[in-house]
């Protein structure tokens, strides 16, 4: 069916709109629930502010001058009414929706899993499928995050949803940074000692952290000179951050050599509620990725270990500077509880609707289930 006899059938009509695919991430770091869930589309690099104004951020840091254009397109030629298709590597489209309003420069979204994507437009999708729509193999343009969709198989398939007549999902309200700015150790030292963290394990912590935190930021500033991508020289493996942050994290948060097992019957780290070290009593599965990969998306993996031991209530998934808080829920499904990233000490993400440093470090922390226990138990 072309556009043409989809129109003619009741179909969307298409004449005079631009319709855009836009990606959400690809198969390795999916951000398709962020979107649909605060009604956008984002794109990157935006920290250094909105548009126009980061440009030579951009080309200092050597992108491509497609990039560029890219973010000029997204930022500059999207107009309000035109039709976006939410498209998930070369083949799955999750969403699709109409723009609404102008571009937008949101710090809330200045860290999903790892990508800062500051730049915003906001987006009322009118068709969310329980499963993506799936096309053949390239159905989708490769490329660039944002570009003008060809017509075609998945053009026709636009033209024919009727997506003026669906019911759109209600825009809901922007989330703001502002009600989540950085937070300071103090901070954190007394959010633990409010819920009843031990004195001597917070002041062990505070010590701890902030090295913990210069080495992460070293990290990160020397795997990103030169060259990029994983055979970066300085770019560490998943072995190394395990052994310099995310192992010592864990051990200033409390837990003993004796309650953490490393490659422990395939899982990455695994935490005890007591010994001896058995299945029934792993109470935290830990999976860790290399650094700069996405570390949510290691969920999936994190739950299939989890799933075989009753009493596992959490998931810890990090690259060894972020790390995702899971806490299994009344559903048997495990949630982003809490969102750490090392370099930047946030107390809240609302674009995830999660906690922050603190939320998180009281979570992956050996008296998290006694302090849940007493504070349901009234004491």
């Amino acid at each position: 069916m072309n556009a043409a006899t989809a129109r003619a059938e009741g179909g969307m009509n298409l004449n005079g709109r631009t319709i855009w695919q836009h990606a959400a991430g690809d198969t390795d770091r999916d951000y398709v629930d962020v979107c649909i869930q605060n009604g956008v589309i984002l794109n990157g690099p935006g920290r250094a502010g909105p548009w126009p104004a980061q440009m030579d951020e951009v080309v200092g840091k050597n992108r491509r001058p497609k990039k560029l254009s890219d973010l000029r397109r997204f930022c500059e030629d999207m107009r309000a009414g035109d039709v976006v298709v939410l498209r998930l590597g070369t083949k799955l489209v999750p969403a699709v929706g109409v723009i609404v309003g102008d571009y937008e420069w949101n710090d809330a979204f200045g860290d999903v899993d790892g990508w800062d994507l500051e730049h915003v437009r906001r987006v009322r999708w009118a068709w969310v499928g329980e499963q993506p729509k799936e096309f053949d193999a390239y159905a989708i343009k490769w490329g660039d995050t944002t570009q003008r969709l060809n017509p075609g198989e998945v053009w026709d398939w636009v033209a024919s949803l009727k997506v003026d007549e669906l019911k759109p999902l209600d825009l809901p309200e922007l989330p703001s940074q502002k009600d989540a700015g950085e937070i300071g150790f103090d901070r954190i030292s007394d959010f633990l000692f409010d819920r009843g963290v031990a004195s001597a394990s917070i002041a062990y912590l505070m010590t701890e952290i902030g090295e913990l935190t210069r080495i992460a930021r070293w990290y990160e500033r020397s795997s990103k000179d030169g060259s990029d991508g994983d055979q970066h020289p300085n770019r560490p493996s998943e072995h190394e951050t395990v052994a310099y942050l995310v192992v010592p994290l864990l051990r200033a948060l409390g837990w003993t050599p004796q309650r953490m097992a490393v490659e422990w019957n395939k899982v990455d780290v695994a935490l005890f509620e007591s010994l001896p070290r058995a299945g029934d009593n792993m109470s935290v599965v830990v999976e860790a990725k290399k650094l700069g990969r996405a570390c949510l998306a290691a969920r999936l993996q994190a739950t299939g270990y989890a799933d075989q031991r009753e009493g596992c209530l959490r998931l810890i998934v990090t690259d060894g500077l972020r790390y995702g808080v899971y806490v299994k829920q009344s559903d048997g499904n495990f949630g982003l509880h809490a969102y750490l990233n090392l370099t930047r000490l946030r107390d809240g993400y609302p674009a995830y609707r999660c906690g922050g440093a603190e939320d998180a470090m009281l979570a992956m922390s050996p008296d998290w289930r006694a302090i849940n226990d007493s504070a349901r138990d009234g004491g």
